[in-house]
């Protein structure tokens, strides 16, 4: 499910930017239909909504600030390049990981695990030199998100509470729409008015512009509710293994789908990447457990 449910959002989300090339808007769309659905879901008690106070908002609002970033930054990157590109450069996400939990967290990261981060560092190098779409709009912004996807797991970590990842997943996506609000309005706002909701409907007719938007939104919550589910129900090193196997799936399918030209260099550079983040997160989890088993005994 978690891999259908990433699959079909990314092909619709690029498909939305053929005729509606509104990253901020779009971003801003997504959130909005997995709030709707989320208060849905609590108003028929699935699941029961989880009591909030001031102490648990503190925690969540930086996890949710991260969040709406990170999302806002990867939708102008989706815009901007090719899908494969976009998540060969967010293959590069594990390395900001390990210096945050080096620098910042002040957590020891082995050796091991910072060499297995060069095929990943190279492999991007290798694929940015000679992809087709390149441009540095989509190329910083996916740097971007990179850093702000770590820092929410950095404050993920602070901000560790009782509630159900469900429940926790709908507070952050709420936080982070009133995040995402003001930026979007000032940036895109004014061209919105003027031409940019009348050209989409003019190509495409309202029906089919307001459902692709709800359709596209409905799948982006889906997936990453599924996703932290399943983090809740296995091991670490399956969650690493599958998280990996999903780029793959995701890169595979947007190639074919969009019938995306890529040099051999790109192709080359693309799968060294993600040899490398398969190794570290072989290695991370190891570590995990071995560090989990050491408490139990």
């Amino acid at each position: 499910m978690w891999y259908f449910l990433n699959v079909i959002f990314n092909i619709l989300n690029k498909k939305i930017f053929d005729y509606f090339p509104y990253p901020y808007f779009v971003s801003v769309s997504h959130l909005l239909v997995g709030v709707l659905y989320c208060l849905v879901g609590w108003s028929v008690g699935l699941p029961k909504r989880a009591p909030i106070n001031s102490t648990i908002l503190k925690l969540l609002f930086p996890v949710a600030v991260c969040h709406a970033i990170g999302h806002v930054t990867s939708t102008v990157s989706f815009a901007a390049v090719a899908v494969s590109f976009a998540h060969t450069i967010k293959a590069l996400e594990p390395f900001f990981n390990a210096a945050a939990s080096q620098f910042i967290l002040g957590q020891q990261v082995p050796l091991t695990m910072w060499l297995s981060l060069a095929p990943v560092v190279i492999g991007v190098s290798m694929a940015s030199l000679t992809e087709l779409s390149f441009n540095w709009t989509g190329f910083v912004n996916a740097m971007i998100s990179n850093i702000s996807f770590t820092l929410r797991s950095v404050y993920s970590k602070k901000a560790m509470t009782d509630m159900d990842s469900t429940n926790l997943y709908a507070y952050i996506s709420i936080i982070a729409l009133l995040v995402c609000i003001p930026p979007a309005i000032i940036i895109e706002g004014p061209q919105l008015l003027q031409h940019g909701f009348k050209d989409a409907i003019a190509k495409v007719g309202l029906t089919k512009f307001v459902s692709n938007l709800l359709v596209v939104g409905l799948f982006y919550h889906l997936y990453n509710q599924v996703a932290t589910n399943t983090l809740e129900r296995v091991t670490p090193l399956t969650h690493a293994v599958g998280n990996v196997l999903k780029r793959v799936f995701v890169i595979g399918f947007s190639i074919i789908i969009f019938g995306n030209k890529i040099t051999t260099q790109t192709g080359i550079g693309t799968c060294i990447a993600i040899a490398g983040v398969a190794l570290y997160s072989f290695i991370k989890a190891k570590i995990e457990e071995e560090k989990t088993q050491t408490k139990s005994a």
